[in-house]
This record gives C-alpha cells, sequence and structure tokens, in this order.
C-alpha cells in the first residue's frame, strides 16, 4: 500500500474517533441536564378543595360541584381547605350554600359558602344586612334585564304640592338577592327575567327609607348599575326619610305623598 493512502486512512481513522469522543461527550451531558430540571420543578404539594364546576349563588355544593386538587404548598393561603387539614370536607359540606359565585378551580373558602339549613335566603344575607322585596315591572325593572347579583339605584317618582312630578335616587348600588323566586343567575348568558318582585340586600336604616318610600311614592323604579361601579358604596340613604334616630319610636305622618311630621314617644 502506498504512503499516501496509509496516511489518509490514518487521518480518517483519527477523525472518526475524535468524532465518537465528541458525541459520547454530548449524550453523556444530557441526562444530567434533565435530572437537575426535574429537580428545580420538584415542589411540595398539598392538596386543596376546589369548585369542579361553575357554581352561582344559591347553588348547594355536593360530591360532584368541588374535588381535590393538587396546590404547591408555598402557595396554600389562610382559608383554604387542605385535605390534611379536613379529609372530609366533601361529606361536611354536602348541602352548604353559595353565598358568592366561584369558578371551576377556585378554591372554596369560607367567606363563599353558608350554612346548609333550608333557610337559603337568610344564609345568603351578610351580618348587618335584611332583605326587602320591591314591586316591579317591565318599565321599572330595566325591561326584565336585572339579574340577581346585579347592582342598581331606586329612584322614586312622586307628585309634588304643585302637582308637578318629583324624581330622586332613594338608594343607592344596592345588590339584588333575587327576582320573584330566582336567586342563581340566568345560566343561558344573561338571559332578561320577567319578575313582579326584586329582594334588595339592605342595611336596617335602607330598609327603614324603603318601607317609607313604598307609601310615599307613585312609582319606584330600579337603574341597572355598571359592573364597574359595584366597587362604590352601598350604604347611602335618603336620611330625611328617616326619624327616631333619637333612641325614640317614630310614625312618619304622610299627607298627599309628602312627609308632614313625625310622632314620638319613649321606646318601651
Amino acid at each position: 500500500m502506498k504512503p499516501a493512502r496509509i496516511i489518509i486512512l490514518a487521518v480518517a481513522v483519527v477523525a472518526a474517533g475524535l468524532a465518537g469522543v465528541l458525541a459520547m461527550r454530548l449524550t453523556g451531558g444530557k441526562p444530567a441536564a434533565v435530572k437537575q430540571i426535574a429537580d428545580v420543578q420538584k415542589v411540595p404539594a398539598v392538596r386543596v378543595l376546589v369548585a369542579a364546576e361553575n357554581l352561582p349563588v344559591g347553588a348547594r355544593l355536593n360530591d360532584k360541584s368541588v374535588r381535590w386538587m393538587p396546590w404547591p404548598e408555598n402557595n396554600v393561603v389562610e382559608g383554604f381547605i387542605t385535605d390534611s387539614g379536613r379529609p372530609k370536607a366533601i361529606e361536611e359540606l354536602s348541602g352548604v350554600v353559595v353565598r358568592l359565585p366561584m369558578f371551576e378551580g377556585e378554591p372554596v373558602r369560607g367567606e363563599k359558602i353558608a350554612d346548609a339549613s333550608g333557610r337559603i335566603m337568610s344564609s345568603l344575607l351578610p351580618s348587618g344586612k335584611r332583605a326587602v322585596a320591591t314591586e316591579i315591572s317591565v318599565e321599572t325593572g330595566a325591561g326584565g334585564f336585572i339579574l340577581p347579583n346585579d347592582r342598581v339605584d331606586v329612584i322614586m317618582v312622586r307628585k309634588g304640592e304643585t302637582d308637578a312630578y318629583l324624581t330622586e335616587t332613594i338608594l343607592t348600588n344596592i345588590r339584588v338577592l333575587a327576582i320573584d323566586q330566582q336567586i342563581e343567575e340566568s345560566k343561558e348568558g344573561g338571559k332578561a327575567v320577567l319578575g313582579a318582585t326584586a329582594t334588595l340586600e339592605l342595611t336596617p336604616d335602607q330598609a327603614k327609607v324603603i318601607t317609607v318610600a313604598q307609601q310615599m311614592a307613585d312609582r319606584l323604579s330600579l337603574a341597572l348599575r355598571s359592573v364597574a361601579d359595584a366597587q362604590e358604596a352601598d350604604t347611602a340613604a335618603a336620611d330625611y326619610l328617616l326619624s327616631g334616630r333619637s333612641g325614640q319610636s317614630a310614625v312618619q305622618v304622610i299627607k298627599s305623598g309628602a312627609i308632614v311630621g313625625a310622632a314620638q314617644g319613649a321606646l318601651k
């Protein structure tokens, strides 16, 4: 064999050897990298009770509406229900009423649910609030597009001393608890509800205001508010309709749709 061929063959063998060594190094480094990534992704997890479906206000929990979901342990906050702290939570919460809407995958928290009694409406009321019903119609209820959990202003229309009609907003940013007997939002994406009665969530003073207004008004209308205004205060009321603030009982005297006086006496 000629020397030139021998040299070429030797060079080829050396190149092949170098390529093999390089390939071994490259493939040998991959498992270490994968192992390192896997180690980084291993985070301690616990199981947290979450909604298994979208749950509207008034729904009752059962074994199909909630489930356990793995949750990063360092992201568990106070109020979450875990299987280590409450392993029988699904059975214990069966029949509990949903007070605020919950979405699929959202952790179940105590402030969003109420007791499992049959008194759904009283379970939905926050502490210090009252449920008061008022008559509505298509004309006074935003054409039927007011749904439970919407926010409204209550507008009173009455005839003044000169027979001119007066309008005033007596309550603002009031939450609607129910339309007739419906306490859940429409499942058809906001379908109109033509009801005859709206049940409102009010403070005790607001309940007094609307009771007086129902006697004075020629009409009470509900004005639907934008969801962008939901953070505004919801405790304002037409204070001039209230009386008896000094701890005395009071009787409002209403004549021709106007307050003409109040008779007071000591509470007994």
